[in-house]
């Protein structure tokens, strides 16, 4: 119905909105504070949405990123720097999300893992003590990973948990997104759906296929067998126009509106200097 795929679109806008605070929270991260919001927000909901349809995201993503962030004196190695700390926020997030769903709900997982049940609830036990020990490894001192100018100071623990809290909102709304239009029967509890989708966007997230095509659909397919599949894959459909191909075709659209601004404001300050009288031309009129 057309007020379900609204309510969709509703959490996938929540979803991207969650997005841009990725690089915000890098920036701040690597003492880039200068940087405003908007221009964060441009970066991340660019590069994630463009990186991740094109494919190696880390690729292409990045060039997106270093072309918006240059005009503020970013270079190679801090962009890589964002790269670094923006993946932290999206693993750290990822792996409590699927660790609190394989421990709640270890039988939904199954299907992907092909484990039984009893495995994968202790695999999300483990990873969800891997987290624990990251955290009280970041509480007697900052922590510092890297050498010379490719040197990152991580978060501290308190920021650490606003890190989760990201990542964990970001799958939370994409999850919520996939929910609304799941067929209406039969009737599927949104944890079992959560464990499906998380494991579904980390593969094809690890394949780098882009836009995650064919391993999202065919890991949700395998998983929810109890669905008629001509209504899964419409379903499948639906999500795969509003949550990747509506997204991509905004961000190409306003990174092309960017770069016509740029080469506007280039084009302007060339005549301007190229109209400039050159240095002692009045005084020899005179």
């Amino acid at each position: 119905p057309p007020r379900t795929v609204l309510s969709a679109c509703v959490f996938v806008a929540a979803g991207y909105v969650t997005l841009t605070f990725y690089d915000y929270f890098a920036l701040r991260t690597i003492g880039r504070r200068e940087v405003p919001y908007r221009t964060a927000a441009f970066a991340s909901y660019t590069s994630y949405t463009i990186g991740h349809n094109l494919g190696a995201t880390v690729f292409t993503g990045g060039l997106v990123r270093l072309r918006i962030y240059s005009a503020w004196g970013l270079g190679i190695v801090e962009v890589a720097k964002i790269a670094f700390v923006t993946g932290l926020t999206f693993w750290l997030g990822n792996v409590v999300v699927l660790g609190i769903a394989l421990a709640y709900a270890p039988d939904a997982a199954a299907a992907v893992t092909q484990l039984p049940g009893w495995i994968n609830r202790w695999l999300g036990l483990a990873a969800l003590a891997v987290i624990a020990g990251y955290i009280v490894w970041l509480l007697p001192r900052s922590r510092v990973v890297g050498r010379d100018t490719w040197q990152v100071t991580l978060p501290n623990a308190r920021l650490t948990f606003v890190q989760i809290g990201i990542g964990i909102l970001d799958f939370a709304a994409g999850s919520l997104a996939f929910y609304m239009l799941m067929p209406a029967m039969p009737v599927t509890d949104f944890a079992v759906v959560a464990v499906v989708f998380v494991s579904a966007t980390l593969l094809g997230f690890i394949s780098h296929a882009p836009g995650s095509l064919g391993i999202f659909d065919a890991a949700t397919l395998i998983a929810l067998p109890h669905f008629q599949t001509e209504e899964l894959l419409a379903s499948l459909l639906i999500f795969r126009i509003l949550y990747f191909v509506a997204p991509f075709a905004v961000a190409v659209l306003m990174l092309g509106v960017h770069e016509l601004s740029l080469a506007r404001r280039a084009r302007a300050l060339s005549r301007n200097v190229d109209d400039a009288p050159a240095p002692g031309a009045t005084s020899e009129r005179r």
